[in-house]
């Protein structure tokens, strides 16, 4: 089986060496690929929350093939995303997918001392939104001053790192806070996960739950139970608290048993059956958590789980033609359509995807931690 995936890696290089170029050329982070051209982010700009995941992969290539294209095409993107901070307003809590996948990569795998101080720059933004009473804010808004997102507890790695670059544990704290209230008022009793809470922010108490980008109010988004599972995951490996590795394998065995016969994933585990609606970015992440989750264990079934998400994605939606610029198909960025792509390719499930492979054949730099 191992050989499949290093073929697969093999073909995604062949790829996205191809491809990347177009996206070089016309100076853009991609977002997705639509009609056979890269295509931008469909809001915010550079400053659209999932602009670190193409230097992200264009790194995590660079150490599969050592091929130097893809280290400078993920130093342009870089560069964008470093502009940002001057214009700062389209930047929020999720500073952590952006620059640790772009900036850290870029300190961790070369040491290059800048791209270190910007990651420690977003790592004090991201900072800026922490409200004591116990949450990071989510999102701009006079009317969402209480709101914390579940895809949050991915963006904490970038505070577990800066404690550790800075030797200052106010990072970490501070991170620790969020975790433990995700913990407390997003994890449901059947080991699913809440999207959206509300809080008061003048007393941290729980206000309410919205219903964000699955099918309706207290369903099952199925990418933001793979954020749980790999965030407290990671911020198992972070701080060996076995709190987080427990509630990590409570939503894993929950969303194992949700994965549909040939591998791939439904938008949300609760929708109607009348319209079929995936979204393989959530079994990608999942993918990349039950995989982590199985060195941290010992349980070989996440593993087993993680490999049949994979080879359903490698077997019915990844598109390796010409045709296409992106990599793996259908995929959903939220259940009613808001603009940002339905059963198309976007760019962060090409990540993903990428992430599980390397993790697969022993490759992967792991530049979350």
């Amino acid at each position: 089986m191992s050989n499949r995936y290093e073929q697969a890696l093999a073909r995604a290089s062949a790829k996205f060496r191809l491809s990347g170029m177009e996206a070089a050329k016309k100076g853009i982070i991609p977002y997705k690929s639509e009609n056979g051209r890269w295509v931008p982010s469909p809001f915010c700009g550079n400053g659209w929350w999932t602009g670190g995941f193409w230097p992200g992969l264009m790194w995590q290539l660079w150490v599969y093939t050592s091929d130097n294209w893809f280290r400078e095409e993920a130093r342009r993107a870089e560069a964008l995303l470093v502009e940002e901070f001057r214009r700062f307003t389209e930047l929020n809590h999720d500073v952590g997918f952006m620059y640790l996948l772009s900036c850290g990569a870029d300190w961790k795998l070369s040491g290059d001392e800048q791209a270190r101080i910007d990651t420690l720059h977003a790592a004090s933004l991201m900072m800026g939104r922490f409200n004591p009473r116990g949450f990071f804010r989510a999102w701009d808004g006079a009317d969402r001053t209480g709101y914390a997102i579940i895809d949050c507890m991915m963006n904490l790695s970038l505070l577990f790192w800066a404690s550790r670059q800075t030797e200052d544990p106010r990072f970490a704290h501070a991170a620790r806070i969020h975790a433990d209230t995700a913990m407390r008022e997003f994890l449901r009793p059947d080991g699913s996960v809440s999207h959206i809470i509300e809080f008061d922010p003048e007393t941290g108490a729980r206000v309410r739950e919205h219903p964000g980008q699955g099918y309706a109010l207290g369903t099952q988004w199925s990418r933001g139970q793979a954020w749980g599972l790999y965030g407290f995951t990671l911020a198992y490996l972070n701080t060996k608290d076995p709190r987080y590795l427990e509630t990590a394998e409570r939503i894993a065995a929950n969303f194992v048993s949700h994965i549909r016969p040939d591998g791939l994933t439904d938008c949300d585990f609760c929708q109607p059956p009348e319209e079929e609606r995936l979204d393989n970015i959530a079994g990608a992440v999942a993918a990349c958590g039950l995989l982590e989750l199985d060195k941290a264990t010992g349980n070989a079934a996440w593993r087993d789980a993680a490999e049949k998400l994979v080879n359903g994605m490698l077997d019915l939606c990844v598109d390796w033609s010409d045709g296409q610029c992106g990599l793996l198909t259908r995929c959903t960025a939220s259940y009613h359509d808001d603009g940002a792509g339905r059963h198309t390719n976007i760019t962060y499930g090409d990540y993903f995807l990428v992430e599980a492979l390397m993790k697969l054949t022993g490759r992967d730099p792991m530049l979350w931690m």
